[in-house]
């Protein structure tokens, strides 16, 4: 809340439209399931105390979640993508484990394919 400026439109993260959509969407499909699979067959008719009942406690539950599930969002601090872990650079180093073995003796910065796979005239 405190990036949020006066005025400006809120981001869908800490908008109420997402969620409630979301929460309505899976209320619908709910609400036709319990319909038509409550009922047992088309001899009898349809049960729509069961769906209402269904999608009104489907969409409440959905909501709940997503409204604690946005609530618990927290970015990343900003010094966890850099530093020296493993994996983080994709430059290939003369000892990596399962690649082809570097070659020994020194090497000369001079040469144009020192650490390529070229193959030097």
């Amino acid at each position: 809340m405190a990036q949020q400026k006066p005025g400006a439109p809120r981001s869908l993260r800490t908008s109420v439209k997402g969620p409630l959509m979301f929460s309505a969407f899976w209320a619908v499909v709910v609400f036709f399931g319990v319909l038509i699979f409550a009922s047992g067959g088309s001899d009898r008719p349809p049960r729509f105390d069961l769906a209402f009942t269904g999608a009104g406690i489907a969409f409440i539950v959905i909501l709940v979640v997503a409204a604690m599930l946005s609530m618990s969002h927290k970015d990343n601090a900003d010094d966890l993508g850099k530093g020296s872990g493993v994996n983080l650079s994709s430059r290939r180093t003369p000892a990596s484990h399962g690649g082809p073995s570097a070659q020994s003796g020194p090497e000369n910065p001079g040469t144009a394919a020192s650490r390529d796979d070229t193959p030097q005239p």
